[in-house]
């Protein structure tokens, strides 16, 4: 499967564009439609003020990229569900070359495979499509010129055969069905763009259930309530408008309701769960901006779209189908014209409210604490990702023996301190947040030992409900439990003897999470073991791994256990204390491929967070359908400017009241 394409910025109209134009002889085309010389027409009026009432709560949306992608870059395309569960059914389009595609083909949403499952009359883009009657229809589109022809595949697929024709050419359209009624809306038939929004039953016959107040091309459209919803577009004067557009089928009613933000052409459209979300496109139609990357949430009684989030590659001209709860957006266009990217979007309240700040982050009211260890600091991200606060910082010093690469960080004493193990530096150092005042220290910096107040190669210090400090001391070979005065309380493990022999030896442990019981969750490097212990050493469970290298497991639910796996291409595993795997993400090119990951945790939004150390990123995985929905720092890409990170190796989260979420179990 082929690497998604970089999101570049656009400056001029995209190369790959002028060629296809080009290409075309004489003819005149706009945004690539299919025919000549569109008519000028009279800008519309204002829309109609939006109602003074309050907007609804509104769920963000969780977007994401999948792992996958498609084999070839295609935008313009009809993209419907089915036939089969899972899956989408994919019809024409334009190649990154800029010819128009004739094939249909299944897409797997589960794994991306992609098959071949019949042919179209001849090649086209920029047609619009629905199941109606349980097959495949499509609408008009065209390669050079517009066309009438309306065409319809059998439910299982296979080849296209004629179902009749629409009243005049059309492409550049979209349309959408309420209950068994098709509705064909806006469009351009090579001379002229089309106002009537036709209505069909059958693919066959059509008639005129109302006319545009704005007639566009490329609209985005979806409904909702028996009522249709037409977003942006572009209009006779080839510019995008931000006219929000109703329609209701039943009288015949059509009326502007509201505007966009800003002005969109090519954007993508779909209700789920009652809200209707907008998503890319761009905001003008004869270049020098780059594809929106925006998610709208539409509010239909006060008419306003307020910010849901963010698409992870932004683009236009992208096709969408709805499937159970998510939309999926196949293809699309980037800069440098049709990009291979598939993304989802599901609405998820655990993402935030859309039009409150922040909207679209999995960490949504909290901020992200990360231990940036090779830029030798610790960062605060705003679920904005704004840096809010940083350690070190000129009114925080280091501690007085340095500080070196920041293994991990967790907050401790209900978000008031931050706890902190220099792996490398052998010393662990208590700060207090937000000050940075140094309130502990464990170790000796520098110098590793195995003495009292030594220690060698310290991970994962977590702060107990205690107080006293829990310590992974790796190449120990043990577990510490350090009391605030800096005596040892206990110890898990004999020193220096590095061998999976539960309960009186551990193999390099590089993990020690305190569980809700008061007891430790202890991941050991050699073997791939990972065990439960009480603070006294009593082994509760032991369980070996399908991995070869287990790094901080974390509890998340009865007898459901999370861990990473360090290694390249990086591992989430599921798992229970009978070392069964529940689930496993490990993806070897893409987005998503992770490199040597040492923490991920399960976030209250669903999603899994970890630090992609050799990737010099955070990110964040959907466990449903394995799409990176959220990221900070570029992948391979080490930089200690705003949006970049240097290896982080470790994050918590800090919610509203100075919760931890994600270590209940710590103090």
């Amino acid at each position: 499967m082929s690497r998604l394409p970089p999101v570049l910025r656009r400056s001029s109209r995209p190369q790959w564009f002028l060629a296809a134009l080009g290409a075309l002889g004489a003819l005149v085309l706009s945004a690539t439609g299919c025919a000549t010389h569109p008519v000028k027409v009279a800008k519309p009026s204002s829309p109609l003020p939006s109602p003074s009432v309050a907007p609804l709560q509104l769920p963000a949306a969780e977007s994401g990229v999948l792992p996958w992608s498609l084999p070839n870059p295609i935008s313009r395309e009809v993209l419907l569900p089915g036939p089969g569960a899972g899956q989408l059914t994919v019809l024409g389009g334009l190649e990154a070359g800029g010819g128009s595609a004739s094939g249909v083909f299944t897409l797997s949403t589960s794994n991306g495979a992609l098959a071949g499952s019949g042919s179209l009359l001849a090649p086209l883009h920029d047609a619009a499509g629905v199941v109606l009657g349980g097959q495949p229809v499509v609408f008009g589109g065209g390669v050079v010129a517009s066309s009438a022809a309306v065409q319809r595949l059998p439910a299982a697929l296979g080849s296209a055969i004629p179902a009749g024709n629409l009243p005049q050419a059309r492409s550049d359209s979209a349309a959408l069905t309420i209950g068994g009624t098709a509705y064909v809306i806006g469009g351009y038939d090579g001379s002229s763009f089309d106002a009537a929004v036709l209505a069909t039953t059958d693919g066959a016959s059509f008639k005129s259930v109302a006319q545009l107040p704005v007639p566009v091309r490329y609209p985005a459209v979806a409904a909702l309530g028996g009522l249709i919803y037409v977003f942006g577009g572009q209009t006779a004067d080839g510019e995008p408008t931000a006219a929000v557009q109703q329609i209701d089928p039943a009288t015949g009613a059509a009326r502007m309701v509201g505007s966009l933000p800003e002005p969109l052409t090519g954007a993508s459209a779909a209700a789920l769960a009652g809200t209707v979300y907008v998503a890319g496109g761009e905001t003008s139609a004869v270049g020098g901006t780059a594809p929106n990357g925006t998610i709208w949430a539409f509010d239909p009684q006060s008419y306003q779209l307020l910010a849901a989030g963010q698409l992870r590659v932004p683009v236009s001209h992208a096709a969408i189908a709805v499937l159970g709860e998510r939309a999926w957006l196949v293809g699309g266009e980037g800069a440098q014209g049709p990009v291979s990217a598939v993304q989802m979007l599901i609405p998820n309240p655990g993402f935030g409210m859309a039009g409150e700040a922040g909207a679209g982050s999995p960490y949504f009211g909290g901020n992200l604490l990360i231990a940036d260890a090779g830029a030798n600091r610790v960062l605060l991200l705003n679920p904005e990702g704004q840096v809010i606060w940083t350690y070190p910082n000129p009114s925080a010093p280091p501690p007085p023996g340095g500080f070196f690469y920041p293994d991990d960080a967790f907050f401790a004493n209900q978000g008031t301190s931050i706890i902190m193990n220099m792996e490398s530096y052998q010393e662990i150092v208590k700060i207090a947040y937000p000050s940075g005042k140094v309130l502990w220290t464990y170790g000796h910096p520098g110098v590793a030992g195995s003495a009292p107040g030594y220690l060698n190669t310290p991970d994962d210090a977590y702060q107990l409900k205690s107080g006293q400090v829990s310590v992974a001391d790796i190449a120990n070979c043990r577990v510490l439990i350090i009391n605030p005065n800096g005596s040892v309380a206990g110890q898990i493990g004999a020193t220096r003897s590095c061998v999976h022999a539960p309960p009186t030896h551990l193999g390099s442990p590089n993990g020690d999470t305190p569980l809700p019981n008061g007891n430790l969750l202890i991941s050991e490097i050699s073997g791939g073991w990972v065990s439960e212990y009480t603070p006294q050493g009593h082994l509760v469970w032991t369980a070996r791994l399908n991995l070869t290298y287990p790094s901080d497991p974390q509890q998340i639910g009865a007898n459901t256990y999370l861990i990473a796996g360090y290694t390249n291409p990086g591992v989430i595993l599921e798992f229970n204390s009978q070392g069964q795997t529940l689930y496993r993400y490990q993806v070897s090119s893409g987005p998503g491929a992770l490199n040597h990951p040492s923490l991920v945790e399960l976030l209250p939004s669903g999603v899994f967070m970890l630090n992609d150390d050799h990737n010099d990123r955070m990110i964040a995985i959907d466990p449903a359908t394995g799409a990176s929905v959220w990221q900070y720092g570029v992948k391979g890409v080490p930089g200690t400017a705003p949006g970049y990170l240097v290896e982080p190796d470790g994050f918590d989260l800090l919610m509203a009241g100075g919760a931890t979420p994600t270590h209940p179990g710590t103090g």
